[in-house]
């Protein structure tokens, strides 16, 4: 009964201290929680939990606040996140349905985020390496020009322009664009990218001489769109709202910002997260590896199509954040993002 006490105490201590931002003594606690036990139990429970390492004095102030520790068993002993309210899920409804392509649909996420927390929000783009094929097709462009435009499964478009060496505009041109565009989406499609590149170049083998050397440069241009690693990139917004927080960080925000600009630090602690599209991650404090953000914990979870991950969202903020509703922000975001790309899909 003692640690269930102690776990409520711990709990009250991080709600309070995440609400004012100052120190929580004994008394306050009492007047704020409904507890069932005197100033001086509690005191005893607080004397433990710093023991522990879950709370500590900070200067000379009669008050506790949380520690990284502290924070991690709050989150881990959630037992539920706090839904959103019907007006929240129709604003993000409302807004993300507007979207017109996956580049506006990410914009929008990324501005959704951070004005739904009121933190830095990150969003990374739907990696190629874990898309799927969805429409390979070959548009001539006058005299020897294709443009080879790339399709996939979360509605991104990558496009390319090669030139075949051969007339194109003639009927045997045209004749030749039209067998080579059905067998490669015959070939390639639903595939995963890395297997339908390798397919698509045992394809070429499979034409004459003269179609092989029309083909050639296309199963070139499409390889090149799926093997490339430079898809892997992230979008930022509502860094400004750091400043509001900027007497949470020990020393200057200036560390943080420098970190956030290093995309390949994020994305590889975005890349870090279990496969289930549906497993809110949350890293506190120094429990993220690079050392400009262990003053802040970042709250993330995959979205895609279906039951397929194919890139994560979330937000970054000071370790005094409200993880509940954070953590409901981010997850209600996803999934509204995924039946997007669902619904893309599928149409």
């Amino acid at each position: 009964m003692s640690e269930d006490r102690r776990l409520h105490v711990l709990r009250a201590i991080v709600q309070d201290y995440v609400q004012t931002s100052e120190p929580v003594g004994s008394k306050a606690l009492v007047e704020r929680h409904r507890l069932g036990v005197s100033a001086a139990t509690v005191r005893n429970d607080m004397a433990v939990l710093e023991e522990e390492g879950l709370i500590h004095a900070p200067h000379t102030s009669a008050g506790r606040v949380p520690t990284d520790l502290g924070y991690r068993v709050f989150v881990d002993r959630l037992s539920e996140v706090k839904p959103l309210s019907r007006g929240e899920r129709t604003a993000i409804t409302q807004f993300l349905r507007g979207a017109v392509d996956l580049d506006d649909i990410i914009d929008r996420t990324v501005r959704l985020l951070a004005s739904l927390t009121r933190q830095v929000a990150v969003v990374q783009y739907p990696s190629l390496t874990r898309s799927t094929v969805r429409h390979i097709e070959l548009v001539p462009m006058g005299g020897a020009r294709l443009m080879v435009v790339l399709i996939v499964n979360t509605g991104r478009v990558e496009q390319r322009v090669v030139d075949t060496g051969a007339e194109l505009t003639s009927p045997e041109g045209e004749t030749l664009v039209s067998s080579a565009r059905s067998r490669v989406n015959e070939l390639a499609s639903g595939l995963p990218l890395r297997v339908a590149a390798s397919g698509l170049r045992t394809l070429v083998d499979e034409f004459s001489d003269d179609e092989r050397r029309v083909l050639e440069p296309v199963v070139m241009a499409i390889e090149e769109v799926l093997v490339e690693e430079r898809e892997e990139r992230v979008v930022l917004a509502g860094q400004a709202n750091l400043a509001r927080s900027r007497a949470d960080f020990p020393s200057s925000i200036g560390p943080i910002l420098e970190a956030l600009e290093e995309h390949v630090v994020l994305l590889r602690l975005l890349g870090g997260l279990s496969e289930d599209p549906e497993l809110v991650s949350v890293r506190i404090g120094h429990e993220n590896p690079v050392s400009g953000l262990q003053s802040t914990s970042l709250v993330s979870v995959g979205y895609g199509t279906g039951s397929e991950r194919v890139a994560s969202l979330g937000v970054l903020g000071p370790t005094r954040m409200d993880y509940p509703t954070t953590m409901a922000a981010v997850r209600a975001v996803a999934r509204y993002v995924s039946d997007i790309l669902g619904d893309a899909r599928n149409t």
